[in-house]
């Protein structure tokens, strides 16, 4: 059994994991570095970790399509079975609080420090990242948006087989900072997300990779927007 994950540019992610499609930030309609269609992505889970319309996206004509469930915190949560989303499979989690699916696919939220104010104006609750344990047992974070913080270093004690962080800078933590998180996080590969979607946030991923490579024993694993790294146990 193998865990594989493909960026689909800015934070939209999929997990391919114990026979199940992950969707995590489908942000696809408008995202010009967009690597799929929001119409023909797989998703047997979406999973929002704020209410920014970067990171929400796609979500709720997805979840329609497909019959997926959702999840995020409870206020988005709350917000996805109001109408017009309507939306009827939903687990709003909160902080610290998880969910263990069938599958055997674990979800955690964690903390992040950033916004979530919702595409109509509403409020988001607090924006939070994922800790995922797969069915195969890979532990993967997914930060999100979010500033480096030091509680990262509690997290990375769980034993991390990939970690997700945003380099981009301006409205998350920069290259400098994703250095100090990596540090405190120890995994065994990163990959940089949350950047070079638009001008503000253009950064050189592979001279961060370089300095990965230099001053941590993480590997860097730099992808391009559609392609997929596998991870195994």
């Amino acid at each position: 059994m193998s865990t594989k994950i493909r960026w689909l540019g800015h934070s939209a992610l999929l997990l391919e994991t114990g026979g199940q499609d992950v969707l995590i930030d489908p942000f696809l309609t408008g995202n010009p570095k967009a690597a799929a269609k929001a119409e023909e992505v797989p998703a047997d889970l979406v999973l929002i970790s704020h209410g920014h319309g970067d990171h929400v996206g796609d979500a709720v004509a997805i979840a329609n399509r497909t019959g997926a469930t959702v999840l995020s915190n409870y206020e988005i949560g709350t917000w996805l079975q109001k109408a017009p989303r309507n939306l009827t499979k939903v687990h709003g989690l909160q902080h610290g609080g998880g969910f263990t699916f069938p599958s055997g696919l674990r979800v955690k939220l964690t903390l992040a420090f950033h916004g979530s104010e919702l595409p109509d104006g509403s409020g988001g609750g607090n924006p939070a990242g994922f800790l995922i344990t797969t069915p195969d047992g890979c532990k993967i974070y997914d930060a999100a948006d979010t500033a480096m913080f030091g509680d990262m270093a509690l997290i990375g004690e769980e034993g991390l087989d990939l970690a997700l962080l945003p380099i981009g800078d301006y409205f998350t933590m920069g290259p400098d900072d994703a250095l100090k998180a990596l540090k405190l996080l120890k995994p065994k590969a990163v990959i940089p997300i949350h950047y070079n979607t638009f001008p503000p946030i253009t950064q050189d991923a592979h001279a961060w990779a370089e300095r990965v490579k230099a001053e941590t024993s993480t590997t860097p694993v730099v992808l391009q927007p559609g392609e997929w790294y596998e991870l195994r146990k």
